[in-house]
Formats: structure tokens, sequence, C-alpha cells
């Protein structure tokens, strides 16, 4: 018997969450998915959850039985842990829908290893995890409890699902990494994707870097290969290294659109491509200096430049060239091959191909460098186009060895339930706890199979904590996703999470005496990035809003003004600390909307293996809420680009936003539309990506299609890095 299945003729609960996609009376019924949990727990849950006597027996069970790591449980006293337990109980945690429960118990409980019984409940997660960041910190632990079992705080699935299991998996949830141009590199950057995904990341990997096809190989013409047969390797290499075939091996690669493989690149992801070159689980996503949307307006002819010619020049890897303002340098070199195109052709081919695959993703490189704290570049991103850090470019022998080390990336992420941390006593001390549990993640990360990794990680200790249920809060307190009050409240919030996580780090780069390396030529320690907190008040502009935060501490221009000197003067101990990730199915466990996004459906439709479908009401959904929650697939996306962009001013990593489109769009949503074909094309798509280009949003992820015929096209959820 499978717990999450059972027989489903004698269980109750499947049929009475299908009865909430059945309207009766003309109405919506709600509490049908309030029976279904109620049998879930009954009927499933109850009768097959090992019981014990005592806590002490429980973990002496779990210890024994190699589920729980005993030196974490070593680092407490047993009478603390009795303690912690006895809270949460007192906190009387309920899921509050039947796909909450469901999902939980099918993903994150432990059971006994024949499958047939559950070790733990909720409550039991929320403490593994507690105990576990809080690495012995009584008082730690009981901060992260409480953020956790009211659901403020949600660690990423990895680390979410690992924390405390003695056979536990890796905590981190993805990589970055990027290839020079020898063979060498690309040998060690397979090598390190198949390490990478062994352990359960989905990898980033840039090849702007690698000379074109058709480019020399010493002194001979036309011998090199280019980018598309790394492709082919590297897809062919994540589905080798699946996880013991748990799930199949996720990844992305990114090239700039200046690479003169930028055609063929684009070309892998058509349903008609030739076998030979078409990638079918790959991930495709593009780095876009601000450049070619200057030669987009103007209607230009737009030069690709040769890799290897580049670097012979400028010494460096063509990922390092600032293509923007070399440009015209570039194009008149003689000593550097050049391709022309007209720059309206590629934007439209990027449109078409995100009409037929959701792909590529596109990373406005030069708006996350301006935007960049940290000394040094940041030339790719993850595989839900969030992550933006630095990287240094390694040196690989003919061993295979490192003649000189650089730095790649490791995602470590965490989520804030928007709602619920509204409703915390103290803003700050709830975020001074994720910093704290995320720092941990980033401590205790053994990446040594990957030593840039391991280095990057170990130099930056970078987290990302981001937010879901923002859709949510705004139905719940009736405010229309991206009116003036929706954008008052996202921009004080990302506001006050960026100031906390600073204080937090600073806080802990304090009492470490440590800060992340070439902290002291940061913007930070010269202080210009607090220019803009010094110079405007960022508080709410509108009553609602102010109404909203007057239980919170909202900083000031001299708490601002503060908090730059401390960090100056003890620095940061994380260079950065904030990304808004995707989130899946944690954000039911939640009760929230995922992250920033509109919903797509007041009841959600989910198709679970085995089960069939399963349906899951929006979070607050009633009758005062039913207005405020307008499908994505309705909405006109540069509400859905200000909100993010109104998040983004504060957030110093990026934004898995995702567009979501109709193939017939409604009538009157776009102006650019009336007297046109109601017909979804790629002018709107290059449109909506300028719109997005002028609000300073740094990368668009997916873009999403439905149908006529009411598919939806381009959807291939992150499990890899969403929370």
């Amino acid at each position: 018997m499978n717990l999450t299945t059972m027989d489903q003729n004698e269980v109750t609960y499947f049929d009475l969450n299908n009865e909430l996609n059945i309207p009766k009376n003309n109405s919506i019924q709600l509490d049908k998915d309030k029976e279904a949990l109620d049998a879930f727990i009954r009927e499933n849950v109850d009768p097959n959850t090992l019981k014990f006597e005592t806590l002490r027996d429980r973990f002496d069970y779990l210890i024994e039985h190699d589920f729980v790591d005993n030196d974490m449980v070593n680092h407490y006293r047993f009478e603390f842990i009795e303690r912690l337990y006895d809270y949460l109980r007192g906190e009387d945690f309920h899921f509050k829908s039947f796909m909450a429960a469901y999902k939980f118990y099918a993903q994150y409980a432990i059971k006994t290893n024949d499958n047939k019984y559950y070790i733990e409940n909720y409550i039991d997660r929320v403490a593994m995890n507690a105990l576990f960041y809080a690495n012995g910190s009584e008082e730690l632990a009981m901060q992260l409890a409480d953020e956790m079992v009211h659901q403020r705080y949600q660690p990423a699935t990895p680390s979410f699902l690992n924390a405390g299991r003695s056979r536990r998996g890796e905590l981190v949830s993805c990589f970055v990494l990027q290839a020079t141009d020898d063979m060498n590199s690309i040998g060690r950057t397979i090598n390190s994707a198949l390490q990478l995904s062994k352990i359960g990341g989905g990898v980033g990997i840039n090849l702007t870097n690698l000379r074109e096809a058709g480019g020399p190989i010493k002194g001979i013409a036309n011998a090199a290969s280019g980018v598309v047969p790394v492709m082919k390797l590297l897809e062919d290499s994540f589905t080798y290294s699946n996880q013991m075939g748990q799930r199949q091996g996720a990844g992305v690669v990114y090239l700039s659109v200046f690479h003169p493989d930028i055609m063929a690149f684009l070309s892998t992801k058509k349903e008609n491509a030739d076998e030979k070159i078409r990638v079918k689980t790959l991930s495709l996503g593009l780095t876009v200096p601000d450049k070619f949307y200057d030669l987009v307006r103007a209607n230009a002819d737009m030069f690709l430049f040769s890799p290897y010619d580049v670097e012979r020049e400028y010494g460096q890897p063509y990922n390092y060239i600032d293509v923007t303002a070399e440009y015209d340098k570039l194009v008149i070199n003689p000593r550097i091959k050049k391709f022309k195109i007209r720059a309206r052709d590629l934007e439209n081919e990027i449109s078409k191909m995100q009409q037929e695959s959701g792909y590529p993703y596109v990373i406005n490189i030069d708006t996350v460098n301006k935007a960049n704290p940290i000394h040094g570049k940041v030339i790719s991103s993850n595989l839900c186009s969030e992550i933006l850090q630095i990287q240094k470019a390694s040196e690989i022998g003919n061993m295979q060895d490192y003649i000189k080390m650089g730095s790649d990336i490791s995602c470590n992420l965490g989520s804030t339930n928007v709602v619920n941390m509204m409703d915390t006593d103290n803003f700050e001390a709830s975020v001074d706890a994720m910093v704290r549990a995320l720092s941990f993640v980033s401590d205790n990360s053994k990446l040594d199979i990957v030593p840039s990794v391991e280095t990057g990680n170990r130099e930056l200790h970078a987290i990302g904590l981001g937010a879901m249920g923002l859709a949510g809060f705004f139905a719940k307190n009736q405010m229309h996703y991206g009116d003036e009050e929706a954008l008052d409240f996202t921009n004080v919030y990302f506001m006050m999470l960026n100031y906390y996580t600073l204080k937090a780090s600073n806080q802990i780069a304090k009492e470490r005496k440590e800060t992340f390396y070439d902290f002291d030529k940061s913007t930070y320690a010269d202080g210009s990035y607090f220019d803009k907190y010094l110079g405007d008040d960022w508080g709410p502009k509108t009553k609602k809003v102010a109404d909203i935060f007057a239980k919170h501490h909202v900083p000031t221009i001299y708490d601002w003004s503060e908090l730059m000197e401390s960090i100056r003067t003890y620095g940061l101990y994380n260079a950065y600390r904030m990304a808004i990730a995707p989130t899946g199915s944690i954000s039911y466990i939640n009760d929230a909307t995922a992250s920033l996004h509109p919903i797509i459906n007041k009841i959600e439709e989910r198709q679970e293996k085995k089960i069939g479908k399963i349906y899951y009401p929006a979070p607050y959904l009633s009758n005062e809420t039913l207005p405020y929650y307008q499908s994505a697939y309705d909405m006109d996306m540069r509400k859905v680009i200000d909100v993010y962009a109104a998040a983004q001013e504060h957030i110093d990593q990026g934004m898995a936003l995702t567009l979501f489109m109709r193939s017939s769009i409604p009538e009157g949503l776009y102006d650019w539309k009336n007297g046109r074909t109601d017909k979804m094309t790629t002018r709107d798509l290059n449109i909506l990506r300028m719109y997005a280009f002028h609000k300073n949003i740094k990368s668009v992820y997916y873009v999403r299609t439905y149908t006529d015929d009411e598919q939806e096209m381009g959807v291939n959820e992150c499990e890899s890095c969403s929370i």
C-alpha cells in the first residue's frame, strides 16, 4: 500500500476534494475542501502514523533506526527538546486545505523504510528544522520554531526535507557554473554538471566564452564545433545523472545574444529541429546587454563577435567584456571576426521560441551589473533566473586540476510568507532568525565535489530570502493586483525585508568578526549603496498601506543612516541576501499563492501521478475576496511587471518573473492590439520584454501560454530550484 494513494475505493477524501470543482447553487463548495482535509487526516494519517508513549521513546526509535542525526540531537539538553515540543504542540497547528496536508505527507514527512507508516507530522518536521539550523542555540531554535509553526518562514524544499535527517541529501537548491574556451574547461564543466546533478540540484551553465562553430583551432580554420554539441553533451549528462532514478537531472545553458552561435542556440528548441541538434530537456537562457535593446529600437544591424578573438584582444573571457561599452570598438577592430544579422530578426526569433516553448529566459545583464553591490561581474544565472551573483573564471590544467581557482555559485534559498509575516510581533527578530538559518545552510554545505562552487560559497556566504503569498495578501486585504495600494505595499514590504536582512547580516559579521570576501570593495563599504535610502523616504504613501504597517517599525532615513554607519564599521557576513525563487508544492503547504505572481485559477487543478486531479482553492477565497482574484491569463502583464519592479528596487539578486499569455488575447487588454489581430504575436512579447527592460527588471523567466484548446504551453515547473 502507498500511503499517499491508497485504494481510492476505501477513502472519501479524493471524492470530497473533487466536489470543489462542482458548483452548487451557483457557488463554489469551499466547505468540501475542509471535509476532504478532515477525512484525509482521519482515514489516512491517523491510522498510519507510528505512535510512541513518550518523546524520548520516539527519539530513541528515530536514532536507533537511522532516521535522525544523533549529533544534532546531542547538541541540546533533552529537557530543552521536550520544552520545544511543548511549545509547538501548544500553538495548535492545523493544515488549512486538503492539498496542504496531502502534499506534506506525500513529499516531506519521514516514512518507515517499507513506506507503510508515517513517522513524523508537520510539528516534528518543524522541530527538526529548528534544531538543525540553530546548531545548539536554544534561543535560536525556539525563535525558528516560532517562525515555522506560524508559517512565516519556509526553507527551500531540499533544506526543509533534509534538515535533521541522518540519511539526508544536500541542503542547497541549485548551482551556477561557467565554461571557458578550452577542452579542459569543457570537460571539467561536464564533470561538474554530473556531480552537482547527482546530489540533487539544478545547474545553470554559461557557454558564452566558447568559440563559435567554424572558428579556428590551433590555426586551422572552420575546425570548431561551437556551443550546440556541448549543449547535447550536457543534456545527456543530466539525463544520466538523475538522482538514482528519483527525477530527471535539470540544467539550463545561457548564451549572450552577441555570440555568433545565437541563432543555432535558439533553434535547438524548435519542434521541427533535426534530432542531431534538438535539446528536449535542457532549458535555454540568454544574457542580454543594453546595446541589444538600442539596436532593436533603431532597427539596425547587429554584429556578433568571435569569443576566441575577443579573448585574445582583451586578455579575458568574452563573458567579462562589457559589450555595451565596447561595442563600437569591437565593430571597427579588424582583428576580431564578426557576423552581421538584423537586431529585430533576432528579437522576433526570441519571441517565436517563447511562444513555442516558453524559452529562452532573459537576463538583462547590464541592468543586473549596474545594481550589483559586490566587486566583480555577474555573468549568468541559475535554473530559475533569480540567482545573480558574481563569478570568477577558473583555469583548468591537463590533469583536470585547477591551475587558477575561480568561483562559482550555490543557491541557499528560503521564503517569507507575506500574509503571516505581516502578523509577526517583531519583524526584525523574524528576519534575523531567517538570515541565521540560511547562513547555517551556507556554512554547512559540503560542496568539495566542485571546488569552484565550494570556493564561491566559502567566500560569499550568499543566501536568498524571498517571498510567497503576495497575491493572496492583496486579495485578503481587498487590493487589486498591480493597483496603487498594491504597489505601495510591495515597495514597503521589500524595503523592510532589505533593511532587516542587512541588519541581521551586519550583526552576524559583528559577532563573528568576519565579512564576505572583498567586502571593502563593495558599494556597502563605501556607502554609495545607501544613497537612495538616504535621499528619499520609502515608507507608505497610501493610507491603507500605512494602516497595514502601523504595528511594525518602518525604517526611516535616520534608521538607514545608522545602519549604513554600522555596516561600514563592521561589514556584512552575506554578500547576497535576497532572491525571489518560484514556489512549487511548498506554497500549498503554506496556504499561500505562488511567489509574487497572480493566481491562475480561483480553484486550481493539479494532475497528480497515480491519483488524478486534485483541486486547490485560492487562499482566503470568499465572497469578499472573490473580486480581487483575477487569473494571470486575463491580466495585463504590465501590472505583473510593475509589481515585480516595485520589489526589485530592494532586492540585491533577481526574481523568477513569469509572463502569462493567452494565444487569443482578450479584447481591450493591450492598447496596441486595437484594430489588429487578437492572436498573440511576436510583437506582443517584444513590447512586454522592452517594457520589463525599461522598468529595470533583471530577468524574465518562463513565458506560459494558455491556448485556445485550454492547454498550457511552456510549463515546466522548476522542481530543482523552486522553494
